[in-house]
């Protein structure tokens, strides 16, 4: 059978069709690239945020007219895992619903459809030993490796703990086995993944040690990961990023409020002073460290007091890069028994703002690099002028330069002439300055 997957949301829902997609093939099927090509279109998806889902829910009633008569429609990943057997009823014609925990299910459940046959599985998986990973097809200069899955943590905002479970930590004899396959193809950059990698563990094996043992792979150039919660950012840890000669010093470290109130009410586990060290903490252990962060605006009974005091954390910290939100309602979290009292134009006002705000810091701290020479890794060309080469600093800052195509995959040191908050243009350092 021709399948097509199609994946919204985060890294691990990239990483998790490919996961499936290797399934697939393992059974027989044939991975194509659109929809109109497809004998079954599986479409992976994400439930993090309200607007995310009603994406899906649309592109699903939009699917049906692209395929060819017959072909089976699927649903699998978070929406799936939320709305079980309402969501075929959401968004007509849908053949099979799959949860995040029962992908090994999708080979039955395409036979079932050709027979007509409506599949729903949303069980939850208490395989505390979960390790499930997709096999490397072609090379990748920096790819991604799941350390995780789930998250034990439920802040009060979140749907994550409820559609992907409790934290479950892969192998980490798997894990290295894997990114020892990627780098065979060719990846020199590998990020490792999960809601909270830094509670992995794996027996004796916490994720400092993880890292201690990545670093030990022949071939490998450079290690980051993501994403952290403050909570079990360790000294330990902290040092582990420091000392390691591969992992980079990017942290990515996510406040979501400034505000001691709304920390609370989002049950962060921290408040403001206590993020404030932390993130004195990791400056004064790791020199030049990048923190990036996630921000919310708008979370239920946040006031314009505890929207400034987000503000002022912001202008403190100076974080390199932020990913920042509106809160939106997601059924079945703790947050959602709360009224929705901040309003819809007060949010958008708010997440303005703070894009505004976040967008000068970032420009401010980039152009401090200009005159400094950087390492590299090269990953190719630029998207948008391919005469020009495109790589990531250690710290993950994005840098455009002109030079050979055949560069792709080195470390070269460039001297970073000019920022803006999105890029940094440079040269090869050993090319001379123009005139």
């Amino acid at each position: 059978m021709r399948v097509y997957i199609e994946t919204y949301g985060c890294q691990m829902n990239d990483y998790d069709s490919r996961m499936i997609g290797s399934m697939l093939v393992g059974a027989g099927h044939t991975l194509v690239r659109g929809p109109s090509e497809a004998d079954a279109v599986i479409v992976n998806t994400c439930s993090v945020r309200e607007r995310a889902e009603r994406r899906v829910l649309g592109r699903l009633r939009h699917l049906r007219g692209l395929m060819p008569d017959g072909a089976i429609l699927g649903v699998v990943g978070c929406v799936a895992q939320r709305l079980g057997d309402r969501l075929p009823r959401a968004a007509r014609g849908v053949d099979f619903v799959i949860g995040t925990d029962q992908y090994y299910r999708l080979p039955d459940a395409l036979e079932g459809a050709t027979r007509g046959n409506l599949r729903v599985e949303v069980e939850p998986c208490h395989d505390q030993s979960y390790d499930a990973r997709p096999a490397p097809v072609e090379a990748s200069i920096c790819d991604f490796v799941s350390v995780m899955r789930g998250c034990d943590n439920y802040c009060s905002y979140c749907v994550v703990p409820y559609v992907r479970g409790r934290e479950r930590s892969r192998p980490v004899g798997s894990i290295l086995e894997e990114i020892s396959s990627l780098v065979a193809l060719g990846t020199r950059d590998v990020t490792l993944i999960g809601q909270n990698v830094n509670s992995y563990a794996d027996g004796a094996v916490d994720f400092a040690g993880l890292l201690e043992r990545a670093d030990a792979v022949p071939g490998l150039g450079r290690i980051r990961f993501a994403t952290s919660h403050p909570k079990d950012l360790s000294n330990r840890l902290i040092d582990a990023v420091r000392d390691i000669e591969r992992v980079c010093e990017h942290v990515h470290l996510p406040v979501q409020s400034g505000a001691d109130r709304v920390l609370e009410a989002m049950n962060r586990s921290y408040g403001r002073e206590e993020y404030l060290a932390l993130v004195r903490r990791v400056r004064e252990r790791i020199e030049g460290a990048a923190i990036t962060t996630d921000i919310i605006v708008g979370f239920p009974g946040e006031s314009e007091d505890d929207f400034r005091a987000t503000l002022s954390l912001m202008e403190e910290i100076r974080f390199d890069s932020a990913f920042m939100f509106r809160y939106s309602v997601r059924e079945g979290t703790r947050a959602a028994a709360l009224p929705d009292d901040v309003p819809e134009a007060t949010k958008i006002a708010r997440l303005e703002t703070v894009i505004a705000t976040q967008r000068r810091i970032t420009e401010e701290v980039n152009r401090e690099l200009e005159g400094t020479v950087r390492e590299v890794l090269v990953e190719g060309p630029s998207e948008k002028n391919p005469a020009l080469l495109f790589g990531r600093t250690r710290t993950a800052k994005a840098v455009v330069f002109g030079g050979p195509t055949d560069l792709a995959g080195s470390v070269v040191a460039t001297t970073i002439e000019k920022a803006s908050a999105w890029t940094l243009r440079g040269r090869l350092a050993d090319d001379p300055a123009p005139s």
